[in-house]
């Protein structure tokens, strides 16, 4: 079908000028449907386990299929898993659909689902969460089993997170003799480079930081999807009024995220739509206690969260647009606890400080990202101010997304931001990744930038992940919650809300989600 939409092939160069002269959109094949986005950054990598973040999660949404993926209304729906039978205590079993192909053209069978599997529980970022599965096995074609040694209640959530990818495709040896399914953090690999999925869109350019283009998978298996976009083309805009401004213009056709200055504005405006909901990503700061032996002073590390303003920050950099946080677990979660509030309170900061020995202060590193979370490098700046108000010296360094998470793995600053959404929607995992004591081996700890280690934590995150009893579980996990803030394991700030806008003839609002996945191969353009 035709559609009448406007792609301005001269993107962004008068509307917003030498902001991004060097990341202009060159003229792309005209398809029938074209879709132009903006997102505050691009993937890092095109190899969907090499990093567990939400930007390479959008990518996987849109070139791979999960088994099953969540709805809006956060209830499983089948993908290439039609079926699913919980066998025993141990043994979950699945159907998988027939008919499928890769993007090469090999058949999706079982096989891709076992040696995805085996993939992720080798991957710095996902083992940890894969760590429950015991084993995977084919049991035909398009029946596996998983199996764990004990119960573990989330084997679902897990399976929103397997990607099936083409055995077949990224098996071998690459040109300079390394192996296809090799992975590698922040580097050069055949898969960060390479891509075979089953979803509805194929990458067909890509110049890292300029854009990348998406075309429609001609054989994709879901006839049923409402989707008509035939081709996408993704620019990254870090600069949140380039952004806007490319949208209003008519440059773009759909961003993300929408920072909330510009709310309003979207909202008035008649060629625009806004979308918006509460989210669940939390934004915090990591202490780093190997680098800095004041943080494993634990007046200290109180000391920093009684001299952050969540509130002001809430209020005034995010415009309403989060909710002050002073846990990870968001209300909902199973593991959020009532009650706990934000404890800002300067003068009880400069006593503890004093109490510990600190009272002239010390000084600090300190990163964050410049193009990940909303006005991220803002609410850096603002937390710097807030703690030289108790004579901490803030010597602050952003970066963009796609160095900063280079410089985060090797825990380079003494403070460092991050944000996280449980990958399944589920207390435990906020722990897992963020609190748990460092463990390369097994994965736990991958994202604790503060080297916070607390053993019965851990033990008691174990215990409730095995405990099917849904009262018995959140309680452990709440007191997990308690306790992380009694020790002020880490500052916590906001869940930090999601806005998406898009042209007014861009359906966006049944394919956009709380997880900020949006589903881009249902999207509708209508024509105008």
């Amino acid at each position: 079908m035709e559609s009448n939409m406007t792609i301005k092939k001269t993107l962004l160069a008068s509307a917003v000028g030498a902001a991004m002269t060097a990341a202009a959109i060159a003229p792309a094949a005209q398809a029938e449907t074209t879709l132009s986005m903006a997102y505050d950054a691009d993937p890092v990598s095109l190899d969907i386990h090499e990093q567990l973040s939400g930007g390479i999660l959008q990518l996987s949404h849109m070139t791979f299929d999960p088994l099953v993926r969540w709805n809006q209304d956060l209830e499983f729906a089948p993908r290439l898993a039609t079926d699913w039978e919980q066998v025993d205590d141990t043994t979950l079993r699945m159907t998988l659909r027939e008919g499928v192909e890769f993007h090469s053209g090999n058949a999706f069978t079982a096989d891709d689902v076992v040696w995805t599997v085996e993939r992720l529980k080798r991957s710095p970022d996902f083992k940890a969460i894969f760590a429950p599965i015991d084993s995977v096995t084919a049991v035909d074609e398009h029946t596996v089993e998983f199996t764990t040694e004990k119960p573990y209640p989330l084997l679902l959530n897990l399976a929103t997170y397997i990607f099936p990818m083409d055995s077949q495709f990224y098996s071998g040896e690459d040109a300079d003799g390394d192996p296809k399914d090799e992975i590698v953090k922040n580097g050069n690999s055949y898969a960060s480079r390479h891509l075979s999925g089953t979803g509805p869109f194929e990458v067909t350019e890509r110049q890292q930081g300029v854009r990348v283009v998406f075309e429609r998978n001609d054989d994709y298996w879901d006839e049923e999807s409402p989707g008509n976009v035939d081709e996408i083309v993704m620019t990254p805009i870090s600069e949140n009024a380039t952004r806007v401004a490319a949208l209003l213009s008519g440059d773009v056709d759909f961003i993300a995220p929408v920072p909330p200055n510009d709310l309003e504005r979207i909202r008035n405006d008649d060629d625009t739509q806004l979308v918006t909901m509460s989210g669940t990503r939390i934004i915090l700061f990591h202490m780093n206690q190997e680098r800095v032996e004041a943080f494993q002073d634990p007046r200290v590390r109180q000391a920093f969260a009684y001299a952050i303003n969540q509130e002001g920050i809430a209020d005034r950099l995010m415009k309403g647009f989060a909710t002050p946080a002073a846990q990870m677990s968001p209300q909902g979660y199973a593991g959020h606890v009532d009650g706990l509030e934000p404890r800002y309170d300067v003068e009880r900061a400069k006593e503890l400080m004093a109490e510990a020995g600190y009272e002239d202060g010390f000084e600090i590193t300190m990163m964050a990202p410049n193009n990940r979370y909303v006005n991220d490098a803002k609410i850096a700046q603002a937390v710097a101010a807030m703690l030289a108000r108790i004579n901490v010296t803030v010597d602050l360094k952003t970066l963009p997304k796609a160095q900063y998470w280079g410089e985060y793995d090797d825990r380079v600053a003494d403070m460092m931001m991050i944000g996280w959404h449980a990958d399944t929607e589920d207390s435990a995992n906020l722990h897992e990744y963020l609190t748990a004591c460092p463990d390369a081996d097994s994965g736990a700890g991958q994202y604790n930038a503060g080297n916070y280690c607390n053993p019965e934590l851990d033990a008691l995150v174990a215990e409730a992940n095995l405990e099917v009893d849904l009262e018995a579980r959140a309680e452990m996990l709440q007191q997990v919650e308690q306790t992380l803030h009694d020790e002020a394991a880490f500052i916590p700030l906001h869940w930090q809300d999601l806005a998406w806008a898009s042209a007014a003839n861009v359906n966006i609002e049944p394919i956009v989600n709380v997880m900020n996945f949006p589903y881009l191969g249902d999207l509708v353009v209508e024509e105008e």
